[in-house]
């Protein structure tokens, strides 16, 4: 199985009471905005790219608030997930690639678990939960 890492982006609006997606246009589903990490891309710059291409929003990522795992088997892929808490430090809500992404919304947080059933306490764990350190050393 070929391993996949993805990293996504949890954004919030200033009462942390909606969550920002995006609607995917090959599978219909909503997500965080995010995606597949590059070869010689770290997470973090990963979640930042992501983001920007997906929203159209420049994000500053801080602490990792979910990993999550999955083995897709049709696909013989092994899939990492993860989420970073992020914040919007600029740019324009808009779709830049309307070939993958159909709608951005700011979800309520039940909305969001509703659509997004990928964690398992929900987003407002997310929210106010403990993030997890993340420290990009760089290349040595």
């Amino acid at each position: 199985m070929k391993r996949v890492n993805v990293a996504y982006s949890l954004i919030t609006d200033q009462s942390k009471s909606k969550v920002l997606a995006v609607k995917n246009v090959g599978r219909s589903s909503w997500s965080l905005p995010g995606g597949a990490v590059e070869p010689n891309e770290s997470l973090d710059q990963a979640a930042v790219r992501e983001a920007k291409e997906e929203t159209g929003l420049d994000v500053k990522v801080y602490g990792i608030v979910a990993i999550n795992e999955c083995q897709f088997d049709k696909l013989q892929e092994h899939a990492l997930f993860i989420t970073f808490r992020a914040e919007i430090i600029g740019g324009i809500e808009e779709i830049w690639r309307p070939d993958e992404i159909s709608e951005i919304a700011w979800l309520d947080i039940e909305q969001a678990d509703e659509l997004m059933p990928y964690h398992k306490n929900g987003f407002r764990s997310l929210i106010y939960g403990n993030e997890i350190t993340y420290f990009n050393e760089g290349i040595k």
